[in-house]
């Protein structure tokens, strides 16, 4: 459950991370980075991937400035996984909302 997200920070089942994260079905993995920074590429949600969700979430920041590849749309769609895409805070709403009910991987930029 995440219970709170503000610029750059995040509580996560009452846990404080300073750092982008991936929660996964079974844990949270905190220091997420991405090899492009601002570019959401296949090898940056591998491992997510490995856990079959039927829906990734991905948090692209405050301001929305994570951007998402052709190349991980095309894929995800080839494994018929739904792609939510928005900024982080109501990314973090959606995954609360689908937490439990869904076969989620949820991935957050915290700030920009």
């Amino acid at each position: 459950m995440i219970e709170d997200y503000s610029f750059g920070s995040i509580i996560i089942d009452g846990k404080s991370y300073d750092s982008d994260v991936i929660i996964y079905p079974d844990r949270v993995e905190g220091f997420w980075w991405r090899k492009r920074g601002h570019r959401l590429l296949l090898e940056d949600i591998a491992e997510g991937l490995e856990s079959a969700p039927e829906v990734l979430i991905v948090g692209c920041g405050a301001s929305s400035m994570l951007r998402i590849t052709n190349e991980v749309k095309q894929e995800l769609d080839r494994r018929r996984i739904e792609l939510i895409a928005t900024d982080t805070a109501e990314a973090c709403r959606i995954h609360n909302q689908f937490r439990g009910k869904e076969r989620l991987v949820t991935c957050l930029h915290l700030t920009c």
